[in-house]
C-alpha cells in the first residue's frame, strides 16, 4: 500500500488549521490585548521560540524517544494511537511543567498527540515539524510568553 504524503492529506490541513480557532478562543477567554511591539523588541528570542525550538524538540521526541518506544511497544496501537505516540507525549507535557504554567503545559498533551500522530502516519518529521513550528509561532505572536 502507498503511503499518503501528508501535504495531501485532509487530516494534516484539518490539524495545522485547527489551531487558529484555538487561539481566538484563548485571546477571547484571557482577554487578551494584541501588542506587538515586543516582536520587533524581541525577534530572535521569537525565532528561537516559533522556529528553532520546535524543530529540535521534535527530533528529539519525535524523532528518537517516539521511533525507539515503537521498537519497545512493538507498534501496538491504542484506536488511532500508539503507544509509542502516548508515552511520548506523556514525556513531553511533563517536560513542559518545568517552564510553563501546569494549565499550560497540560494543554501541550493534545497537540503533541497530534505531532505523534503525524509522525507515525505520514513516517516523516516534516509534518509534525510543520504542525509544531506553526503552532508555537502563532502561540508566541499572540501571547508572546517567555519573551517580555
Amino acid at each position: 500500500m502507498r503511503q499518503t504524503r501528508f501535504y495531501k492529506s485532509t487530516n494534516f490541513w484539518l490539524f495545522l488549521l485547527v489551531a487558529i480557532p484555538f487561539w481566538l478562543c484563548l485571546i477571547y477567554v484571557f482577554n487578551v490585548e494584541t501588542n506587538f511591539r515586543w516582536f520587533r523588541e524581541h525577534l530572535l528570542s521569537y525565532l528561537y521560540l516559533a522556529l528553532l525550538l520546535p524543530v529540535l524538540e521534535e527530533i528529539v521526541f519525535r524523532g528518537f524517544i517516539q521511533e525507539q518506544l515503537s521498537k519497545v511497544f512493538d507498534n501496538r496501537r491504542l484506536g488511532m494511537l500508539s503507544y509509542a505516540n502516548i508515552a511520548t507525549s506523556v514525556i513531553f507535557c511533563a517536560l513542559h511543567f518545568f517552564y510553563h504554567h501546569p494549565v499550560w503545559a497540560a494543554l501541550v498533551f493534545i497537540p503533541s498527540l497530534i505531532f505523534g500522530y503525524c509522525k507515525d502516519q505520514y513516517k516523516t518529521l516534516i509534518a509534525p515539524i510543520i504542525l509544531h513550528v506553526f503552532y508555537n509561532a502563532g502561540y508566541f505572536l499572540i501571547f508572546g510568553v517567555g519573551i517580555e
